[in-house]
């Protein structure tokens, strides 16, 4: 009859219409931790890094700063090691200054009569080439020289450590050392044996019996001397005592000075120890013992297992311990989010099937089936099934338990003589 009202469309067909949503369809929100989310989660320990390492670079910059200027004893050197100021000076005082880097360069300047100064703190210049060039020089001063260099120059002149404190008192006939008088804490230390003294070498500034700061002698083109600290030239400490008496009077008895700093091109290659020779003794021994420590465990290992059986492996796999296992994988890693999405997935793709949805149908679109068939919030299911993350394992239990509950409601709602026990199975604990 006409005035008959139509009857209402079944809840199933409800339930396959589309929502109506203002932007239409929309794509569905992957929840699975991204970079980007990584990132953001990270900010405060990445920020910790950068200011620990822009701090390092600071660092670095500020030490290179004060280190820096040049080698050790550098003529151009301002910083505390460097030698510019006392070289300053000596060209204050009409000395020439010649800054040389090369052997030839510091013989050439020998040959001409200038005075030569080697600063080799650092070891590069072989021995037997500033034996040769002591018998060039007809005026050579040698600041800190290691053993080797200095059995090269004066046999019976050894190194004999450092002084105790300040020394006072010349206690030679040395013009340069009678001037100074005293030297500041922080001198070597050298010692002279008889043969040395019979030939022509004497030490000045005495610590007790323990040696000299000192010592001058003859050579084969003129006289050396070699002076055991480089305090008297550095820059920090030039101002103590008399060490810059002591350095002005050795370095500006000619009008012209070479100044001479060995560096890596002045070390000869083929006098240059071999990888065997920097080697300890006990290493080669040390080496040999654990080669065969290793073949004896590997033996011992492969013995005690046997030969190699082959056998079949097992391919059919129960599908609880398959989800048990990952559920445990997920618990050990604390992946809440990917967990709930895996619930999710299984979930809404029951959801498809019960709702009679298309499969090209998106998360949100059965997200508000469900809410119409339910009669619940749209907006509350679908960030149930959707948005919301789990903050810890309660809150991932409960998000467990009510998308369990809700595919229940609908399977009711949709079906209401279906079993209820047949409807879903219920998820254990989520890990």
């Amino acid at each position: 009859m006409s005035g008959t009202s139509a009857p209402a469309p079944p809840a199933a067909a409800r339930a396959a219409e589309p929502p109506a949503t203002p932007g239409g369809p929309q794509q569905a929100t992957p929840l699975t931790p991204t970079l980007r989310g990584g990132l953001r989660r990270a900010r405060t320990w990445i920020a910790i890094g950068a200011v620990a390492i822009l701090g390092a670079v600071a660092l670095l910059v500020l030490q290179g700063g004060i280190r820096g200027g040049g080698p050790p004893l550098g003529a151009d050197n301002p910083a505390p090691a460097g030698a510019k100021a006392v070289v300053e000076v000596l060209r204050g005082q009409g000395v020439e200054v010649d800054e040389v880097a090369a052997f030839d360069d510091a013989r050439s300047a020998a040959r001409g009569g200038a005075t030569v100064v080697v600063a080799d703190v650092e070891g590069f210049l072989d021995p037997e080439r500033l034996a040769e060039l002591a018998d060039t020089a007809e005026r050579l001063v040698v600041v800190a020289p290691d053993f080797a260099s200095l059995d090269a120059l004066a046999e019976g002149v050894r190194l004999a450590g450092t002084a105790s404190g300040a020394l006072d008192g010349a206690a030679c006939e040395l013009p340069a050392a009678e001037r100074a008088g005293t030297l500041s804490d922080g001198q070597g230390l050298l010692r002279i044996d008889d043969d040395a003294r019979a030939a022509g070498w004497q030490g000045c500034f005495p610590d007790g019996e323990f040696g000299f700061a000192l010592a001058e002698g003859p050579s084969g083109g003129g006289r050396i001397t070699v002076v055991a600290a480089s305090t008297a030239f550095a820059n920090e400490t030039i101002d103590e005592a008399g060490n810059a008496a002591l350095a002005l009077g050795l370095l500006g008895e000619t009008d012209t000075l070479a100044w001479y700093v060995p560096g890596i091109e002045d070390v000869d290659a083929a006098t240059a120890p071999t990888l065997g020779e920097l080697t300890p003794g006990w290493v080669t021994p040390v080496i040999l013992l654990l080669i065969a420590l290793v073949v004896v465990a590997a033996v011992w290992r492969g013995r005690r297992f046997g030969p190699l059986v082959a056998e079949d492996l097992v391919v059919d796999v129960p599908v609880a311990e398959t989800r048990e296992g990952r559920a445990r994988l997920y618990e050990r890693s604390s992946v809440r989010t990917h967990a709930l999405d895996q619930l999710r997935i299984g979930a809404l793709g029951r959801l498809l099937g019960v709702l009679k949805l298309p499969r090209s149908a998106d998360v949100r679109e059965i997200a508000h089936a469900a809410a119409l068939a339910t009669g619940r919030d749209p907006y509350a299911t679908e960030r149930l099934l959707v948005d919301e993350e789990p903050a810890d394992d309660r809150r991932l239990v409960e998000l467990a338990a009510a998308i369990h509950e809700l595919e229940a409601e609908v399977r009711r709602t949709l079906r209401p003589d279906a079993d209820p026990t047949q409807t879903t199975e219920r998820p254990g604990r989520p890990s």
